[in-house]
């Protein structure tokens, strides 16, 4: 602890006694030694004077200064990283400039002009790549009962999933939305067409879009290695709830959209503008692990608005919820008058817990006819964007109103049998897990 005032003044008056004829600095080099400030001060003098005071403020000045600046700017550096560049020059156009800061403001500006002057126009296919719940336990899912192979053929693990993103990235694929292909316009005459939108990406960098397909976790069984359900974590943040082979429940990164957005946090340079992926849900079996229905015999208000709150969370985190039908049922063997039933039900009931959404996902790849009664049936609901299914290669088809994709399956059964079907995307047979 330091000595309190008056010992120093009396250490001082003690050196000072017995340093008569000493330089100053020798002087002031004792007298700090003596009471404890050595190097605090210009010279060793004894105590701050009006200049080292003023200097010292306006280095604390500077370096607040530097502070606030490296707070701004990262802000600039995080819509870059995502090719937000107009976003990035427009909000540093926007900060006051100083003699600290404005040459690097300036070379950011520059450095992100020419980022953005160097994308190039994306003119080849646009790959959708569609995904199951994710096993995260392998002992557990595989351990030969009758659920074990039925896990196996529908189903990839974590693991898979995580090796799968990583060649995505390494082989230059980047998320987009599905409206970054095309949007509804409407002209002068009040007609509506979806027109293709200009993609604009780095050279050598792909667009793809990742999906999961009617997350109910209905088919899951617990204790089987797999997750049950999504939540929030402490964070706000969606997270999967996983039961470990003790039966402890973790929430976590046990599923494919806390896996997806952890990937993407990591590296941001994988989401276009912020994009995420697609999550279709029905209504029937529940949604995100929790029962929905409003004629189920339990209590589910609770239920109701958790999935609320995931639906709002996702959305807020770029995510996009689709519809995948009230009783994800083959569509195209549906009569009018039943579609018709099951979209209403859907918009009644998951609609008024996800929000509205304008993204079908045809249910085993049942597609209605184009046109037909049931596509305007469709169109009339908003749902605008139609995604079937499609294994080997991508489909993309601009209507009146409408674009209809093909989203490529990914599970356990064409990891295994059809590797060829991923050959431009990654190495099916290097990301298979070794457990399976």
């Amino acid at each position: 602890m330091r000595r309190s005032i008056w010992n120093c003044i009396i250490a001082a008056l003690a050196v000072m006694a017995g340093c008569s004829g000493c330089s100053r600095a020798t002087l002031n080099y004792q007298i700090a030694e003596s009471i404890g400030t050595v190097g605090l001060y210009e010279n060793n003098e004894p105590v701050e004077t009006p200049r080292m005071k003023a200097e010292r403020e306006e280095r604390e000045a500077a370096q607040q200064e530097e502070e606030q600046f490296q707070e701004q700017v990262s802000q600039a550096e995080a819509l870059a990283a995502t090719y937000r560049y107009e976003d990035a020059i427009s909000y540093l156009e926007r900060l006051e400039k100083t003699d600290l800061t404005a040459e690097r403001i300036d070379e950011m500006i520059r450095e992100y002009q020419e980022a953005m002057d160097s994308m190039v126009t994306y003119t080849g296919d646009y790959t959708h790549l569609c995904f199951p719940v994710l096993i995260e336990d392998t002992l557990r899912a595989f351990d030969g009962d009758d659920r074990a192979p039925i896990y196996a053929g529908s189903m990839v693990t974590t693991k898979e999933f995580k090796a799968i993103l990583e060649d995505l990235y390494r082989n230059g694929y980047v998320l987009i939305n599905i409206d970054d292909i095309a949007a509804i316009s409407t002209d002068s005459r009040g007609v509506s067409m979806m027109d293709q939108k200009t993609l604009k990406l780095p050279s050598g960098r792909r667009p793809i879009i990742i999906s999961q397909d009617n997350l109910s976790y209905s088919d899951v069984t617990n204790g089987d290695g797999i997750a049950t359900r999504l939540a929030l974590d402490e964070n706000g943040k969606v997270k999967a709830v996983f039961t470990d082979s003790e039966g402890h429940d973790l929430k976590g990164d046990y599923d494919l959209i806390p896996i997806l957005d952890s990937f993407i946090e990591e590296h941001p340079d994988f989401s276009y503008k912020g994009a995420k992926g697609i999550v279709s849900v029905s209504a029937s079996k529940g949604i995100f692990g929790y029962d929905v229905a409003e004629g189920a015999l339990m209590t589910n208000s609770e239920s109701r608005e958790t999935v609320k709150a995931i639906a709002q969370a996702l959305v807020s985190e770029g995510w996009k919820i689709a519809c995948a039908g009230y009783d994800h049922s083959y569509m195209n063997e549906m009569t009018l008058d039943q579609l018709t039933s099951d979209i209403t039900k859907w918009k009644n009931e998951a609609g008024t817990l996800v929000g509205d959404t304008n993204i079908l996902f045809y249910p085993y790849g049942g597609e209605v006819r184009y046109p037909g009664d049931e596509l305007d049936l469709l169109l009339e609901n908003g749902l605008v964007y139609l995604c079937g299914l499609w294994a080997d290669s991508d489909f993309l088809e601009l209507g009146e109103g409408y674009m209809r994709q093909t989203r490529r399956f990914v599970d356990g059964y064409t990891l295994e049998n059809a590797p060829s079907y991923f050959t431009a995307f990654f190495d099916a047979s290097a990301v298979k897990d070794s457990d399976r």
